[in-house]
């Protein structure tokens, strides 16, 4: 009896889903948005002559900033779906980068790879211990779990970084040896036909060109991992009863535990995928992004991975876009800054009278007025200058995380239990 009640759907758990298909988009929609997008990017260029917007190196270079941040925002998920909210991210990234830095320059980056990922492990075990076996507040436990991790690293990188075979080999108090390059993938033939095609400055196919260049380029091994993890994520939690349990932990634990299903199993197997996935994010920045493990490396990228998962309702498609989105904005600072975010100043007049007009049409008058004189301060600004201020374009990708959350909090939907402390039995 109990077997079959396991197998059986909480209840709580497929009313959710059909909610999320009713509000999702079809296929046909998504291609249409894609579309606009490009045509909507490929006019500004035209306009701006800004082509730096959509070329191949400033993609490459997104997709390299946006890996790290898309794991760590995979990692959220994870945990958040099983109802554990997981601000130690930051954390479990900086003990990925020691662990990948660590070994990776004594044996192998692989090896180094593996152990950032059991790292991370290792902190997302502290955070499930002391949220789901003690009941510790989850943003306590968050907070404590990057504090240790910090001061962990910076304990463990004086002790073996900075002296022997350590210091020879240019290691420091505050950084280690560099390790051996992974290896990256690039398909040959397309990818010169592509920059060649890019060269030419053709609207929208000179676009596409440099977009597609920029993804099939010099591509690193880990980045095709975290592709393939998007995607097996997907399908794990959303396609597999391992996953509709698991999403039910979060969603409606007592139910769950009613069904026969080990709500504390589930919680400890998300929270330590969270941590590998976040680990793994922080070996992406220590072995493919810098060869190296540096101290502070992290920069913040757990809790705007955090961000993009929110902006992408914590769902996997939702946030690889929120992720894109701030890889893209921070890219922005290593290929003409200045005058390219100049550039999208009109793409951002565009955006904003088009919410204008949305809103108004919905009958959100005062939100139509307020996106309306947004866009019209907009462009006057971009009007009225050449090139936007470097401290400006440093900050871009925090500006982008702000207005991606304010405009998008009205239709997020977190788990219901998420952050809920459980007990075992506490709904008889």
């Amino acid at each position: 009896m109990t077997a079959t009640m396991t197998d059986a759907p909480p209840p709580a758990a497929p009313k959710a889903d059909g909610a999320a298909r009713r509000s999702g988009r079809s296929l046909g929609q998504i291609l249409v948005i894609v579309a606009g997008a490009l045509l909507l990017l490929a006019a500004v260029r035209m306009i701006t002559g800004s082509d730096q917007l959509d070329s191949a190196g400033q993609v490459a270079a997104a997709l390299g900033l946006a890996v790290p941040i898309g794991l760590a925002g995979l990692a959220g998920l994870w945990s958040e779906r099983a109802g554990v909210v997981n601000i130690g991210l930051e954390g479990m990234m900086i003990l990925g980068t020691f662990g990948a830095g660590w070994i990776g320059w004594q044996s192998s980056p692989w090896l180094g790879l593996l152990c950032g990922i059991g790292f991370g492990v290792l902190g997302g075990l502290v955070h499930a211990v002391a949220t789901i076996t003690f009941g510790v507040d989850h943003i306590v436990s968050g907070v404590a779990v990057n504090l240790l991790a910090l001061g962990a690293t910076q304990y463990l990188a004086k002790l073996f970084f900075a002296d022997g075979k350590a210091a020879d080999a240019g290691g420091n108090p505050k950084q280690s040896p560099p390790a051996d390059s992974l290896p990256d993938v690039t398909i040959p033939g397309l990818s010169d036909g592509l920059a060649s095609i890019e060269k030419h400055h053709w609207f929208l196919v000179s676009d596409v060109a440099g977009i597609l260049g920029g993804l099939i380029t010099n591509l690193s091994v880990v980045t095709i991992l975290a592709a393939v993890l998007f995607v097996a994520s997907w399908w794990l939690l959303w396609r597999t009863p391992f996953g509709l349990r698991l999403r039910s932990c979060g969603e409606n634990p007592i139910a769950a535990e009613s069904l026969g299903v080990n709500v504390y199993r589930y919680k400890y197997a998300a929270v330590a995928i969270s941590g590998g996935l976040a680990g793994l994010g922080g070996a992406f920045l220590a072995l493919v992004t810098s060869h190296t493990y540096l101290e502070g490396q992290t920069g913040g990228r757990g809790y705007i991975g955090l961000a993009a998962m929110i902006f992408g309702n914590w769902r996997p498609g939702g946030l690889a876009m929120g992720a894109g989105l701030f890889g893209y904005s921070d890219a922005l600072q290593l290929r003409n800054g200045g005058v390219t975010v100049h550039a999208l100043l009109l793409l951002l007049v565009v955006l904003l009278a088009l919410l204008a007009g949305w809103k108004m049409y919905k009958k959100a008058l005062w939100q139509g007025v307020i996106s309306a004189v947004m866009a019209a301060l907009v462009l006057v600004w971009y009007l009225l200058t050449d090139e936007v201020p470097s401290d400006f374009v440093g900050a871009t990708p925090y500006v982008v995380t702000l207005l991606v959350l304010s405009l998008s909090a009205q239709r997020l939907r977190m788990p219901k239990a998420d952050g809920m402390r459980y007990r075992k039995g506490q709904g008889k």
